[in-house]
């Protein structure tokens, strides 16, 4: 774990994997071992779930410094950003190409 920060509605991990470890992989042990330590501690009145989707960008070593900064100040960075305008600026920066109706399918 390089750096990790949340807000009300999402959270940013960065992370240094192995080659052999998909993201989804690790998106799915960190959603199933996080959700279940959650609820056995009884941290939430309600039951914790993540959502069904997540993002995963890749950035090259000389980034990690900035990356970091980037995940540290994330308070600040959504007092003037929302979540969807971070999450489709990554898509863009990344030339993702999608969908807007489903990106945010958990909206509708």
């Amino acid at each position: 774990m390089l750096a990790i920060n949340n807000m009300p509605d999402h959270l940013h991990m960065f992370v240094s994997r192995h080659p052999t470890v998909s993201e989804s992989v690790l998106a799915q042990k960190v959603k199933n071992n996080s959700s279940r330590w959650i609820n056995q501690k009884k941290l939430l009145r309600n039951v914790f779930s993540w959502q069904s989707g997540y993002g995963a960008f890749t950035y090259s070593r000389s980034q990690i410094t900035y990356v970091c900064k980037y995940i540290e100040k994330q308070q600040v960075h959504h007092q003037k950003t929302t979540f969807q305008q971070e999450y489709i600026g990554f898509l863009e920066k990344f030339g993702i190409n999608f969908d807007e109706n489903y990106v945010f399918d958990f909206f509708l």
